[in-house]
C-alpha cells in the first residue's frame, strides 16, 4: 500500500475512533509533506480534513486541517499539471472542492447574485440547451432584428446572437440577467420569465472563500474554537425532552452588515452543494439571529424580506456552523403554534453531532417562537427521497420522541419498535420504511390522525373561489373588498405594505365565519396581526396570531378537511 493510502486510511479511523490528540497531529504532520497523485484519494483526504477542522481533537488538529485545506488548491493543481483524471474531484457528491466548478440552472435571483459577487466567474452553459423558444422570444425584445430569425426560423444560434448583443465588457450570463433586471414588472414577474428558460449556467469556484474547502464564518463565536478528544456526542447522549424544558439559548440579533456577510455565505453553501434555499435567496440581512448552541455550535434564523414573505406561514432559513465551519442548513415555517422544520447536515459531517444540533436547534425555536408543536414532513423521512430511506431517517426522529399524525402508522411503528426489542440485530425493511414515511410526524400537542395541513386551507379557499362563478382576478378583488370592509380596513389609506400582507392573509380570513360581527378590539387584533406580517420581523406577526384563539379555531378546522 502507497504511504499516501496508509496515512489517509489511519487519518480516516482515526476520525472515527478519537485517539488521543497528540496521534491526529502526527498523522497530519505525516499527510503535510505527502504527495498525492489519486484524485479520489484526495477527495476522501478533503472531506476528512474538514470534519477535523469542525470536530477537532485539540487546538493543534484545526490549526494543521486548516493549513493542509488552505494549501489544497495546490495539490489539485499539481494533479492537473500531471494529467491525472481529476473527475472524481467533479462528482456531485462532494462538490464544492477548490478549483472545480458548478453547472446547475441557477434561479434569476441567484444568478443576480452570482454575478455580481463573483464577476467573471460565471458563463453560460449552451451545450444541450434546449430552451431555445422561450429565449428566442425574449431575445426578440432586446436585440435588433432578431425577431427576424428568432420568431420564425429553426436551429438559431442562440450564443453566436448573445454574444453580438452583449459586446466583450460583459459576460453572456451578466447580459441577460442586466436586461430582465431592466424590465418593467415586479421582481417577481421578472424572476419567473427568467427561470423559465430554464438557462443553465457554470460556475467557476477557483480558490475562492465559496469553495466548501475555505468557507468559514469569522465571528466572536468561531474565535474561540470548541476542541475535545473524547468521544462525540450520538443520538443517545442528548434528550429532546430535556432541552426543551431548559431555558432559551443566548441570541443576539446580528447587525446588518453582519447579516449581508452570513447571507453570502448561506448562498455561496447551498451553490456548491447544488441547491438554492428560498429563505436564503430572499433572506433579510436585517433580521437575522445568531445563538450560541455550545460544543462549538452556532446556529443562525434567516428572516425572509416582507416582499417575499409567503401568504400566511411565517418562514426562516436555518444555518448551522461548527467551530466558524458549515456544517448543515434547513428551514423552519410556522402557523398556528406549529413549526414544521427540515433539517439537513452536509454529507461531509454526517457522523458527527447531529442529533445534539438538532435539539438545541428545536430549543431554540421553543422559546424563539413560542411553539409548542414541531413537525417533520414526510419527504424529510423518505416521502420521494431516497436518502432518507437509505438513512433510515423516520428512526431518527421517532427516538427523540416524535409520533406519526396518522394512527394506523403510529401503531406500525409500535409494531416494528417492539420486534427491535425482541430480535437483537433486526433493521426494519424498505417497504415499511417506505410506508411509514406517508404522514408527518410530530412533537408536541397534537394527537394522531390530525389532519391538518396549509395547503387545506388553500384548496378550501380555491373551491369557494370556483362556486363563485368568477373569473380568479375578480374574485379576489371582490373577496379583499369584503373582508377589509368587515375588519375595518380603509385599503386606500394603506401603504404598500400593509396591502401586500393582508392581499396574502384575506383568502384565509375570508374562511373566518362572522368576521364582520366580532367587536372593534378583536378587529384592532386583527389589524395587528396584518401590520405584523408586513412587519420587521415575522416573530411578532406569530405572536399577534396567537392573540386570537377565533382565528386560530376557524383556520384548524377549516384546515383539516382534505
Amino acid at each position: 500500500m502507497a504511504r499516501a493510502e496508509q496515512l489517509l486510511t489511519a487519518l480516516e479511523e482515526a476520525r472515527r475512533s478519537r485517539p488521543a490528540a497528540a496521534r491526529v497531529e502526527a498523522l497530519l504532520s505525516s499527510l503535510e509533506r505527502t504527495p498525492f497523485r489519486d484524485a479520489a484519494e484526495l477527495v476522501r483526504l478533503h472531506e476528512t480534513l474538514l470534519f477535523l477542522r469542525a470536530y477537532p481533537h485539540s487546538r493543534g488538529v484545526l490549526k494543521a486541517s486548516e493549513q493542509l485545506l488552505k494549501s489544497f488548491g495546490g495539490r489539485v493543481k499539481r494533479l492537473e499539471a500531471a494529467g491525472a483524471d481529476v473527475a472524481p474531484l467533479f462528482e456531485r457528491e462532494v462538490s464544492g472542492i477548490v478549483r472545480t466548478t458548478i453547472e446547475m440552472p441557477f434561479s434569476f435571483d441567484q444568478a443576480r447574485w452570482l454575478v455580481g459577487r463573483f464577476p467573471g466567474r460565471l458563463r453560460v452553459s449552451w451545450d444541450g440547451y434546449e430552451g431555445g423558444d422561450r429565449l428566442g422570444a425574449e431575445l426578440a425584445r432586446f436585440v435588433p432584428l432578431a425577431g427576424d430569425e428568432m420568431l420564425a426560423e429553426a436551429n438559431v444560434e442562440y450564443e453566436r446572437w448573445v454574444d453580438a448583443a452583449r459586446g466583450r465588457r460583459t459576460g453572456a450570463l451578466e447580459w441577460l440577467v442586466a436586461r430582465f433586471e431592466a424590465l418593467p414588472g415586479s421582481p417577481t414577474e421578472k424572476a419567473e420569465r427568467f427561470d423559465a428558460l430554464g438557462i443553465w449556467a457554470t460556475w467557476d469556484l477557483r480558490e475562492s472563500w465559496a469553495t466548501r474547502t475555505r468557507m468559514r464564518r469569522m465571528c466572536r463565536e468561531s474565535r474561540k474554537p470548541f476542541v475535545d478528544d473524547g468521544p462525540l456526542l450520538s443520538r443517545r447522549d442528548v434528550s429532546l425532552e430535556k432541552e426543551l424544558a431548559s431555558p432559551p439559548l443566548p441570541e443576539r440579533t446580528l447587525s446588518r452588515s453582519e447579516g449581508a456577510v452570513v447571507l453570502d455565505l448561506c448562498r455561496a453553501a447551498m451553490g456548491t452543494h447544488y441547491r438554492e434555499l428560498y429563505a436564503f435567496t430572499h433572506g433579510d440581512p436585517a433580521s437575522i439571529v445568531s445563538a450560541e448552541a455550545g460544543r462549538g455550535i452556532e446556529l443562525l434564523l434567516v428572516g425572509i424580506v416582507p416582499e417575499r414573505r409567503l401568504p400566511l406561514q411565517a418562514g426562516y432559513g436555518l444555518a448551522f456552523f461548527r467551530n466558524g465551519v458549515p456544517i448543515g442548513y434547513g428551514d423552519a415555517y410556522g402557523l398556528l403554534g406549529r413549526l414544521g422544520v427540515s433539517f439537513n447536515v452536509f454529507p461531509a459531517f454526517r457522523d458527527g453531532e447531529s442529533a445534539f444540533v438538532y435539539v438545541r436547534l428545536l430549543r431554540l425555536f421553543r422559546h424563539f417562537l413560542c411553539v409548542t408543536t414541531f413537525t417533520v414532513d414526510p419527504f424529510q423521512i423518505g416521502k420521494g427521497n431516497e436518502e432518507g430511506i437509505e438513512s433510515g431517517a423516520f428512526w431518527f426522529y421517532r427516538k427523540l420522541g416524535f409520533r406519526s399524525a396518522d394512527s394506523a402508522l403510529e401503531a406500525l411503528a409500535t409494531r416494528e419498535e417492539a420486534k427491535a426489542a425482541s430480535k437483537p440485530g433486526y433493521r426494519t425493511g424498505r417497504r415499511t420504511l417506505e410506508r411509514l414515511a406517508e404522514a408527518p410526524l410530530f412533537h408536541g400537542g397534537r394527537t394522531s390522525d390530525d389532519r391538518f395541513h396549509v395547503r387545506n386551507l388553500g384548496l378550501v379557499a380555491a373551491r369557494k373561489m370556483a362556486a363563485s362563478g368568477r373569473e380568479p382576478e375578480a374574485w379576489r378583488r371582490t373577496m379583499e373588498k369584503r373582508v377589509a370592509r368587515a375588519v375595518g380596513l380603509d385599503l386606500g389609506e394603506a401603504g404598500e405594505p400593509m396591502r401586500r400582507a393582508f392581499s396574502g392573509l384575506a383568502p384565509a380570513l375570508d374562511l373566518v365565519q362572522g368576521l364582520e360581527g366580532w367587536s372593534a378590539e378583536e378587529k384592532s387584533h386583527v389589524l395587528g396581526v396584518v401590520r405584523a406580517k408586513a412587519g420587521a420581523s415575522e416573530r411578532q406577526y406569530l405572536a399577534a396570531l396567537a392573540r386570537l384563539p377565533r382565528i386560530e379555531t376557524a383556520l384548524l378546522r377549516a384546515g383539516s378537511v382534505g
